[in-house]
């Protein structure tokens, strides 16, 4: 997929984040219903590394296991170590700088940056400014796609 599609995919979840209302809730039974939360209404986790803001979370009608919301990492921080896991991710950054982690190389993250992580791939994102870094994350399985096993290292 072309860079620039990717970059318009995390902005449409941004979107889709920004309009569900505050008569859904994550705890819902069955798919999410059209809807909009406001940002003073997101699930808020507060931790050592800075907030997550969960928006949506839950089941859609074509996706399982998803989670939309927005991450700001304090300087110097990162929500946990690089990691992988079953969910096709997208995550956004929409202030601040840092350093991701793909598969083995890191390289530089700067505002503006998107990246896509397929299934098991190791992934991770460090703030290594002077300022908080804030991203956004889409991150799903599908009801449709059988989740591919995680593939053994030898």
């Amino acid at each position: 997929m072309h860079p620039r599609t990717l970059a318009l995919v995390a902005v449409a979840a941004a979107a889709l984040v920004a309009t569900r209302g505050s008569d859904a809730t994550a705890a819902a039974k069955g798919p999410m219903k059209t809807s909009r939360v406001a940002s003073s209404e997101a699930a808020v986790t507060k931790a050592d590394w800075g907030e997550l803001r969960a928006y949506y979370e839950g089941e859609s009608y074509g996706l399982r296991d998803v989670l939309t919301g927005t991450v700001t990492l304090k300087p110097g921080q990162e929500p946990h170590p690089p990691h992988q896991h079953a969910e096709e991710e997208f995550l956004y950054i929409s202030e601040g700088s840092g350093q991701w982690h793909l598969n083995g190389k890191d390289f530089a993250a700067a505002k503006g940056d998107t990246i896509y992580t397929a299934p098991w791939d190791i992934h991770g994102i460090k703030n290594t400014g002077t300022t908080p870094l804030t991203f956004v994350v889409v991150k799903w399985n599908t009801k449709g796609v059988a989740i591919p096993k995680q593939p053994t290292t030898d």
